[in-house]
């Protein structure tokens, strides 16, 4: 699988993430066989987070066998330092990691987050000691929000942002470009959300059939193949896939037969894009 840099760190990642999620409520052999798979098809990067459920526990003991030669990354909701310290050594245990390869704050959505954050005893307190400490080697956020991401990244000098950049939002929605195009002009590694998401789910769509997405994904390897396509041919590092193995499986063959995405196709899905509710928008 193709690898870019992330950032200027010199470490190289795949362009599809393991999702963390797609372990979660696994049995050991399962969530087993989906990590070795995952490394079979060259994936080097894994994310998960606290909230997935009991995600890192599952994925712990299967990738253990891997971690030296992975880049893990793990997320905390938590906004206090004190509360953010205790889900880090949580993860940590739970992960069966002395260290991980970045950390990020998680799902930062409102301004009171960004505040509560930043603030003296703020959840970037434990981060920052953490780097210092070695426990962590980079650091980042997700954001479900182009305000709280734009402060973000004013006022602190994170390695990365982990960022929904997706046909729907992008086009529906008007969200994304400006976050792009700032973590760009400050030098952040881009890494992406939300990939093959399509819509918002609808009355009388049958959730069960993607029980780990709170979205409609797409529906086809034809939907996800250009989905892929849109995301890769931003400025991103990597995409982390969905919680679903059908899922990673089109990410993964997508990002296999990659080639950028034309103005044509870009057309396409702005048009098919008219009619969709996009899961995040401005």
């Amino acid at each position: 699988m193709e690898k870019r840099p992330y950032g200027k760190t010199g470490i190289e990642l795949s362009v599809i993430g393991f999702g963390g999620i797609l372990v979660r409520d696994e049995p050991p052999e399962e969530a087993s066989r989906l990590v070795s798979q995952a490394i079979d098809w060259g994936i080097n990067y894994f994310d998960v987070a606290p909230s997935y459920g009991n995600a890192e526990e599952c994925l712990g003991p299967a990738l253990e066998p891997y971690r030296k030669d992975v880049f893990l990354a793990c997320k905390s909701e938590k906004r206090s330092a004190r509360e953010a310290q205790a889900e880090l050594d949580e993860s940590l245990e739970l992960l069966r990691t002395d260290y991980f390869d970045l950390y990020q704050l998680h799902a930062v959505t409102t301004s009171e987050d960004v505040e509560q954050i930043l603030a003296p005893g703020g959840a970037l307190e434990t981060l920052v000691a953490a780097k210092n400490a070695g426990i962590v080697r980079h650091l980042g956020f997700s954001a479900h929000s182009e305000t709280a991401a734009l402060a973000l990244m004013d006022a602190f000098a994170f390695d990365s942002i982990l960022f929904p950049i997706n046909w729907v939002t992008w086009n529906a929605g008007r969200f994304g470009a400006r976050v792009v195009d700032t973590a760009v002009q400050k030098g952040l590694a881009i890494l992406a959300l939300k990939t093959l998401a399509k819509r918002q789910w609808a009355d009388g769509d049958d959730r069960k059939k993607s029980p780990k997405t709170w979205y409609q994904p797409v529906e086809s390897y034809e939907e996800a193949r250009l989905a892929v396509r849109f995301t890769l041919s931003r400025p991103v590092t990597a995409a982390v896939s969905p919680g679903h193995e059908h899922l990673i499986r089109w990410a993964v063959d997508a990002a296999n037969e990659f080639t950028p995405i034309t103005p044509k196709e870009e057309a396409l899905l702005a048009d098919r894009a008219r009619d969709l509710s996009p899961i995040f928008a401005v």
